[in-house]
């Protein structure tokens, strides 16, 4: 969560209601189900680590604590880290989702290629499986484990397809995909 929120504010600052309805409306109904407060302490935190800072923003006499926060320096270097790394098992969907929305609103990386460099990873870690399970001796139980693997690999590359045609079809500027 902390990596999306820090994304979504590479494309502007924001105040932590502003960058909740983005992330609720990044994920769709899956977005419903996100605790309120949640954003607030991530936001605490970040600041806490230096990530993010915040000044207080003026013209809501009804909301005078409102605070608009912004990256710093050390903040813009995580999430392009966030950005280049690739990972599997991690079986949140939804993470890389964001990873592919605040890039793209940002204009940070394109998400077609972050969809790219996944779905490498995910086919070497294909072939090292498929590789274990030619070495396993015949009747050994480890095989079972090792095509769930390869099963959930398998299913996890063709969600990248999918979101390959999606991310491809939005490149025109139709910006349903990004949600933001």
């Amino acid at each position: 969560m902390q990596d999306a929120v820090l994304a979504m504010l590479a494309k502007e600052p924001s105040h932590g209601y502003g960058l909740r309805a983005r992330l609720r409306q990044s994920l769709g109904p899956l977005g419903e189900s996100m605790n309120p407060g949640q954003i607030y302490v991530t936001l605490a935190r970040l600041e806490k680590a230096g990530l993010v800072v915040s000044e207080r923003a003026d013209g809501l006499p009804e909301r005078p604590d409102r605070k608009i926060y912004a990256l710093t320096p050390a903040g813009q270097q995580r999430v392009a880290a966030w950005l280049a790394e690739v990972g599997w098992p991690k079986p949140d969907l939804a993470e890389f989702h964001l990873k592919l929305v605040a890039a793209s609103a940002a204009r940070l990386a394109d998400p077609v290629e972050l969809v790219g460099a996944q779905r490498r990873e995910l086919l070497r870690r294909l072939r090292e499986a498929q590789h274990a399970i030619l070495a396993e001796m015949a009747g050994s139980k480890a095989v079972l484990l090792l095509e769930g693997v390869v099963l959930r690999l398998q299913a996890d590359l063709r969600w990248l397809e999918v979101c390959e045609r999606a991310w491809s079809t939005s490149a025109g500027g139709d910006d349903r995909v990004e949600g933001v």
